[in-house]
């Protein structure tokens, strides 16, 4: 059975491109009879607040996006976190991290798809007192786990078969030194747990599913599909954004708006003016 998930981080309220994701995720599920679940991801240290979830629940019931089963959250798995990274260090494969971002910027060769390339400065270095590797980010090496794995695809249901290139984003950080977990660690974790076969995730995000098939790989996680869709964006071209103001869904439904036309009105291709979709095909490497 299908199930795919939409997967907020509660650190400001949802707008009209999260509606479109959590359509894009619902309608993929609701059209071969399967499920559609809510993640929180809310690990985000004091961003993440908790009245937002509980708007979150209002604004997708007000969509008429209705979830199936327990809502999850991702400060439950704090442990799941914890344990995934031990298992990596005990194969050898993370390194401590205590370069700046300035530091990296600085020496960086390379561009990837998060800005500069980290160039590998730690990755040799002793691991030093335990006073030392308190407080450090735990890098993944990943032209050695990459020996490990040989040769990995992945495939989505739009771009089609993928070779896994997570050597694009150089050596990641999974276990960051100010919150429990990456993005990359975090997520496919989660996605493993709540038995998801069809991630649906914004284009802008397609490159990050190279790192996340290695980790499945490496941890042994089940394989999903990926649906990588079309992002809604602005007139300069940039995606809607919780920090450039974008209209909350929360201010539209108190207004009286009516939600469910809201999503039909996505669903047929029309939004509002100066508002429009973008393929994002640029993010595919």
């Amino acid at each position: 059975m299908i199930r795919t998930r939409f997967a907020p981080s509660p650190n400001g309220p949802l707008h009209l491109g999260h509606a479109y994701a959590a359509m894009v995720a619902h309608d993929l599920a609701r059209a071969k009879g399967g499920k559609f679940r809510l993640r929180i991801e809310d690990i985000d240290g004091e961003r993440s607040r908790p009245e937002f979830v509980e708007e979150f629940f209002r604004d997708l019931e007000w969509l008429g996006l209705g979830w199936d089963g327990d809502v999850q959250f991702q400060s439950r798995r704090l442990a799941d976190y914890a344990e995934a990274g031990e298992r990596l260090k005990a194969m050898g494969l993370l390194y401590p991290c205590r370069c700046t971002r300035a530091e990296i910027a600085a020496a960086a060769t390379a561009m990837g798809p998060d800005g500069p390339v980290y160039p590998g400065t730690c990755r040799h270095r002793p691991a030093g007192s335990d006073g030392d590797i308190r407080g450090a980010a735990w890098r993944l090496d990943v032209a050695r786990a990459l020996d490990l794995t040989g040769p990995l695809a992945w495939t989505d249901e739009r771009a089609g078969p993928q070779r896994a290139q997570p050597e694009i984003f150089g050596d990641v950080v999974l276990l960051r030194k100010d919150l429990p977990a990456s993005y990359h660690l975090a997520a496919t974790l989660d996605d493993a747990a709540d038995g998801i076969t069809l991630v649906t995730r914004g284009m802008d995000l397609f490159p990050a599913s190279h790192v996340h098939r290695l980790l499945q790989a490496l941890l042994g996680l089940p394989v999903p599909a990926w649906h990588h869709h079309p992002l809604l964006v602005e007139p300069d071209g940039r995606k809607l954004a919780k920090r450039r103001g974008a209209p909350s869904l929360g201010d539209r439904r108190r207004a009286g708006e009516d939600g469910k036309g809201i999503v039909e009105a996505l669903r047929q291709g029309r939004f509002p003016a100066g508002i429009s979709l973008s393929e994002g095909l640029d993010q595919i490497p």
